[in-house]
């Protein structure tokens, strides 16, 4: 969660977006380019953890650097512990120095040590994950597309217990509509991105139904709709960071508000600094730096944030 109390409601981030990776090369199978980035992470340094899905692997980048490290898989698509299968997303565990890893097309997650780790361990199985994040307390929290349901687990347990949906595909409040990405907040509320219902939910810590924090008026173009919602972040008044995925945007939503501001992107996609391309996911820094998956340019985009703005 992003704590600054300078971050306010009318905080804002320039618009010319800085490449992480390296985007051009001659050689469309060079190890250096990515191809559809899905989730990310970004650590105290700067230093962005990448799920680069269609090569089925887990890299990093640093601002800094001309060249990115593997941390997972990159030995082909395969279902070997040392093999990924379109991942889709990835958590950064600090206390452990590990990585999560939702390895979709094998129904796991996997726990992946994040120096010189040749093999992960199997954590969860048997489940069609999309999106994953950690609490304070170490449970891992797991989107789960087949089931359209939210579930909390420890490790080493092999049962997770149901926080969100569980009720079948549907719009019910009490129902998800293949949930992607989530957030967990300070209280274990949890933040869901559900895909086909073109909205954010907000499920209250042991609650029996989602409250709709952005979205939710069906799929559309205005401020007051979502196009198939991906990643999202929650900062400290509870205003939601969403990516409003085929509208080619990154959106905020304050507290209680019955529309969203566009703060990166546009309706159109592109692939100039402050154009978007089918964006999937989004992470901050330490500095409130914003990054965005933007996956068909297949890249990873480092916004500024404009000082200038901070209360």
């Amino acid at each position: 969660m992003i704590h600054d109390p300078r971050i306010g409601p009318n905080t804002k981030w320039i618009q010319a977006g800085i490449a992480v990776n390296k985007i051009f090369s001659d050689d469309s199978y060079d190890s250096d380019i990515l191809l559809d980035p899905y989730g990310i992470d970004v650590d105290d340094n700067q230093t962005v953890v990448i799920t680069d899905y269609s090569k089925h692997r887990i890299v990093e980048w640093s601002i800094d650097t001309t060249k990115e490290q593997l941390l997972a898989g990159g030995r082909g698509k395969g279902n070997q512990n040392n093999q990924l299968n379109y991942p889709t997303d990835v958590f950064i565990d600090k206390k452990a120095d590990k990585l999560i890893i939702c390895d979709r097309e094998n129904r796991r997650i996997m726990k992946w040590p994040r120096r010189h780790g040749l093999y992960g361990e199997v954590i969860i199985s048997m489940i069609k994950c999309y999106g994953i994040t950690m609490d304070a307390n170490d449970f891992i929290y797991v989107s789960d597309i087949e089931k359209h349901e939210v579930s909390r687990w420890r490790i080493g347990e092999t049962q997770g217990i149901v926080v969100a949906g569980a009720n079948g595909p549907g719009s019910q409040l009490n129902q998800l509509n293949s949930p992607h990405y989530i957030f967990v907040d300070g209280y274990d509320s949890v933040y869901i991105s559900d895909w086909h219902n073109h909205r954010v939910m907000k499920w209250i810590k042991d609650a029996k139904e989602g409250i709709i924090v952005a979205g939710g008026h069906g799929e559309g173009t205005t401020l007051h709709h979502l196009s198939f919602p991906e990643g999202i972040y929650v900062d400290h008044l509870e205003s939601v960071y969403v990516v409003d995925h085929l509208n080619h945007r990154i959106m905020r939503w304050l507290r209680g508000a019955i529309q969203g501001s566009i703060l990166i992107g546009e309706r159109h996609p592109g692939s100039q600094a402050n154009q978007l391309h089918n964006p999937l996911d989004i992470s901050f820094d330490r500095n409130n730096n914003l990054y965005v998956a933007d996956s068909n340019n297949h890249r990873v985009q480092k916004f500024n944030v404009d000082e200038k703005t901070l209360e």
